[in-house]
């Protein structure tokens, strides 16, 4: 398939710029892998399509402000992204000023902190943070939430708290695994007591996610790296859904690709480092029976990944659907319910 069979035509009044009032108040779009069947539902829904045997696998990763403003000796400002966090005292980052960055350029943050480039690593640049306190305490001092690039206002206050899930573990993401953000701590304690089980896995979003395909052939497309883990304890978790007869239902992409990419030997076993796994259609899935999404930018390697999981017409029909029935987009916006047993489930309405 090509790039530009994943385009789609996104009215922009429906990107959503801010958090609705109540995380599970946004609208929930149930599509059914098997017919392609569309149901409209609200989020507060989601837990009555669950069924006890089932299995939630949520990715704990935290996103960091990974924002940071400064200025060069000569004046020059500086707007770095923290990419990845390397050790205490080092980190990948895109570096934004008006002439690039030379090995050596110190910049100046906030209260007195100081960073020097080290050099290039591909398009990003090597940072050092000066200094007795770490990157990660530096960030959390002065740094800005990370808003993605179609959030055209500057961030807020009520952001550090919004644009992080309420099971955020581990520090290291710029960008928040959209679909854990629908879930508030009363909606997992209704999951808790209906009896379905949760599993937690890691993957730290990096700003590649937003990144454009710019090859028109897929196969062609280089896919940005990112840090995964699966626990043994998931690993486990899974094997049991599966002998109860339950479903594995991953909340979000990011969940996704942890779960697939520990999964290549042909089956899921615990493990961690890097993944660039790219899933497009014809990609057979080895771990996920359903899966929790948000709505994803045109020619996404996210939305490549939904089109494989539920079919790419049908897909493209739901996102079809959405638009017209003015459904929110993107982080902020609503969801999608992929699987396939939504006939059964409209019975219990």
């Amino acid at each position: 398939m090509k790039k530009t069979d994943f385009n789609y035509l996104l009215p922009e009044a429906l990107i959503a710029q801010k958090p609705l009032a109540e995380r599970n108040a946004g609208r929930l779009l149930c599509l059914d892998r098997t017919s392609g069947r569309i149901i409209d539902r609200q989020f507060t829904d989601f837990i009555d399509l669950i069924d006890e045997r089932d299995l939630l696998i949520f990715n704990d990763t935290k996103v960091i402000p990974a924002r940071l403003f400064g200025k060069k000796h000569s004046g020059g400002k500086v707007e770095i992204l923290i990419e990845r966090i390397l050790d205490d005292h080092r980190a990948i980052a895109h570096v934004r000023s008006s002439k690039a960055s030379k090995a050596g350029t110190l910049i100046e943050l906030d209260k007195n902190y100081c960073c020097e480039v080290l050099g290039r690593a591909d398009d990003l640049f090597q940072l050092e943070f000066k200094g007795d306190d770490s990157v990660l305490f530096i960030v959390e001092q002065i740094g800005h939430i990370p808003l993605p690039p179609y959030i055209t206002r500057e961030d807020d206050e009520s952001d550090l708290t919004r644009y992080q899930t309420v099971f955020a573990k581990e520090a290291g993401a710029v960008a928040a695994p959209t679909a854990g953000l629908h879930f508030d701590q009363t909606l997992m304690e209704k999951l808790e007591s209906k009896g379905v089980q949760r599993a937690f896995v890691t993957l730290h979003v990096g700003s590649g996610t937003f990144q454009p395909v710019r090859v028109e052939d897929l196969s062609e497309h280089l896919m940005h790296k990112e840090y995964f883990a699966v626990p043994p304890e998931t690993v486990a978790a899974v094997q049991q859904a599966r002998a109860r007869g339950g479903r594995v239902i991953a909340i979000g992409t990011t969940a996704v690709r942890a779960l697939e990419s520990a999964s290549q030997s042909g089956r899921l076993a615990a493990g961690f480092g890097d993944t660039d796994l790219f899933i497009t259609p014809g990609y057979a899935f080895k771990s996920v029976d359903a899966m929790l999404t948000n709505f994803h930018l045109p020619e996404s390697t996210l939305l490549m990944l939904v089109s494989a999981f539920a079919g790419y017409r049908s897909v493209m029909n739901a996102y079809s659907h959405a638009i017209e029935h003015s459904y929110r987009f993107f982080s902020y916006g609503d969801a999608m319910f992929l699987s396939t047993e939504i006939r059964r489930l409209k019975d219990r309405f």
